[in-house]
């Protein structure tokens, strides 16, 4: 089951939830709103590999906001810091962005149980979109879990505190050679 706004606030209250900076305004029916920061990346090469790292360059969203191009993926970073605690984080992006034809976070949206960081979203357009550092660009959720699961430490993502690229590569390494 998806937990409701009400919900939410008795697990942030109780410590399975945290949310860092919390504003109450960002509160939904279902879900809280998280804001973009105001750093993106952009992958380097033209051609990416799955099997290496790839090359990324930094930008920063200046106050004027930042245009951004189709055919082109941006990585940005959630402004809120998040824990969960015993139930599945999920992130998507709020429609109000989507009706601008910016799709935020189509993939990935699937947080593990115990997840600890921030979250690095995937950006695209299908036209020209401008946007700010501090808007709330996505919504994150939280379901309940049934049955037994195991409180592990996540991999690749966790407790990050910057823009991850992708860290696919990793799972090219073998066993043997780890």
């Amino acid at each position: 089951m998806i937990l409701t706004g009400k919900q939410i606030l008795e697990a942030k209250a109780d410590g399975r939830i945290r949310i860092e900076p919390w504003q109450g305004s960002q509160l939904n029916p279902n879900s809280y709103n998280l804001r973009l920061g105001e750093d993106l990346a952009v992958y380097t090469e033209h051609e990416l590999d799955m099997a290496k790292p790839n090359g990324i360059e930094f930008l920063k969203i200046p106050a004027e906001g930042l245009l951004l191009q189709p055919g082109k993926l941006y990585l940005g970073r959630t402004l809120e810091y998040t824990e969960t605690r015993g139930m599945v984080p999920m992130l998507e992006g709020r429609s109000s962005v989507g009706r601008l034809g910016l799709f935020v976070h189509v993939t990935a949206g699937f947080g593990d149980i115990g997840f600890c960081g921030y979250w690095t979203l995937e950006i695209s357009c299908i036209q020209p979109v401008r946007i700010y550092a501090g808007v709330a660009i996505c919504q994150i959720f939280y379901h309940t879990v049934s049955g037994e699961y195991d409180s592990y430490e996540s991999g690749k993502y966790q407790r990050n505190s910057g823009i991850q690229p992708s860290m696919l590569w990793k799972d090219f390494i073998k066993e043997s050679d780890r």
